[in-house]
């Protein structure tokens, strides 16, 4: 195994391992958003939009709320260990959702699925920023976020499955797979922190909370920080609603059954988001490396396609409007999408980076929960129109907020670089 972890290759293999994660992180979230017309037989609450976008929504909130704290997490143990049970539990509650009886045992199930589920991203994307620290980082998030959009592709074809045989068959099957995975993570997958933690000797409750205190506080007295919060929340806006709700618009808009609308939804959105997360790491890793800013401009690229895309989802008609919509959507948010990351990787140093993209998942995720819920609302009672005017103000905001206020000053941030640059009369990422 040490012959293994010493050759040059093995970050890429890192990042291979953690795909099949990050696809199966999403395939077994975003199976129920397909599943509804068959579940609904069984489980008559789920009859409702209301009551569906509910249970869509818990999982978010929970997730959303436990992100900070799995990021705190992350930064202070082993993360190859976080990953690995992250795994096992949140696909025990997968298998679980199939012996599922009433809407209360789903609530509870998802609930359970957003605390599990809340550990491995911030973990598997700082341990990929360790093995990658210099110009392949974007493209190698972009590679594992390859995995999260083809995850949601798959999860289109759970109805598919379900039709074929039961949605209790389809949460039992893709629940096992991934108890089977986390074996093998634990036998190939190797931690690698880029700073060092003194575990010699035990530190007490206070001492723990003080070290947390001060990372906390280096995060939130980082203008730039703020910027990236809000920068990451307003495109989850319309991100989280288009994964939830994309396949109930494709079926009611296009009048087609959902084990028809649900693959061509998910497998448009994701197909198109695959092709911007390799597209967006690839010019990132070149474009930074000649401008400071040349993440920020090439995430602002994407979110700039997302605003025609959500205008075609919205006001659009007919089958070539909505696909086109959904297409121009998933690529321009999976150019955004890949340089999160490696743009907070610019503002702030190894040590915090879990702890940041997790205070990110909490902000966005927490967007995505409000609008998931307020979409069902909108959809019932038929003004969506309406949520989507908010959703595109939101992004234009963003952008205007990333181009004025990011002025990053390195590609790497250390602990270095941040006293040094914490002792001039200018926060990070403010100077002129």
């Amino acid at each position: 195994m040490s012959n293994l972890t010493s050759k040059k290759s093995y970050p890429w293999l890192v990042v291979a391992m953690l795909w099949f994660v990050a696809l199966l992180n999403y395939l077994d979230r975003q199976m129920l958003a397909t599943m509804k017309p068959f579940m609904e037989i069984d489980i008559a609450e789920l009859v409702t939009a209301t009551n569906f976008g509910r249970l869509m929504a818990v999982f978010l909130w929970i997730y959303a709320f436990m992100s900070p704290l799995s990021g705190i997490i992350a930064d202070r143990l082993n993360r190859k260990w976080l990953i690995v049970v992250s795994l096992f539990v949140w696909s025990g509650v997968t298998l679980a959702m199939g012996y599922a009886r009433n809407i209360d045992q789903l609530y509870i199930l998802r609930a359970a699925m957003g605390v599990s589920e809340a550990f491995y991203v911030p973990a598997a994307l700082s341990l990929i920023a360790d093995y990658h620290q210099g110009k392949t980082r974007s493209l190698a998030i972009g590679f594992h976020t390859s995995g999260i959009y083809l995850g949601q592709a798959f999860g289109g074809f759970g109805a598919t499955l379900a039709a074929g045989t039961s949605w209790q068959f389809t949460f039992h099957t893709f629940g096992l797979i991934g108890m089977v995975y986390s074996l093998i993570l634990i036998a190939f997958l190797r931690e690698k922190k880029t700073y060092v933690i003194d575990t010699s000797r035990k530190r007490s409750v206070r001492q723990e909370l003080s070290a947390m205190g001060k990372g906390l506080t280096m995060l939130f007295s980082n203008i730039a920080f703020w910027i990236i919060l809000f920068y990451f929340s307003a495109p989850s806006l319309p991100g989280w609603a288009t994964k939830n709700w994309l396949p109930t618009l494709f079926s009611e808009s296009l009048n087609m059954g959902m084990e028809q609308a649900g693959p061509l939804s998910t497998m448009t959105l994701a197909m198109a988001s695959l092709i911007g997360v390799l597209v967006g790491g690839y010019i990132s890793d070149r474009w930074v490396a000649k401008r400071l800013k040349g993440r920020i401009y090439t995430g602002v690229i994407g979110l700039g396609l997302t605003i025609p895309a959500l205008v075609l989802i919205g006001y659009g008609s007919g089958l070539f409007m909505i696909v086109t919509g959904a297409l121009l959507f998933g690529l321009g948010f999976g150019i955004f999408d890949v340089n999160n990351m490696p743009i907070l990787c610019q503002f702030v140093p190894s040590r915090y980076r879990a702890t940041g993209y997790g205070f990110m998942n909490l902000a966005g995720i927490s967007a995505g929960a409000v609008i998931t819920n307020e979409l069902g609302k909108a959809l019932d009672a038929g003004h969506m129109n309406t949520v989507f005017v908010v959703m595109i103000g939101a992004v234009v905001l963003a952008i205007i907020l990333q181009l004025t206020v990011l002025r990053p000053r390195t590609i790497n941030m250390t602990d270095e670089l941040l006293i040094t640059k914490n002792n001039d009369p200018f926060p990070v990422g403010s100077k002129p």
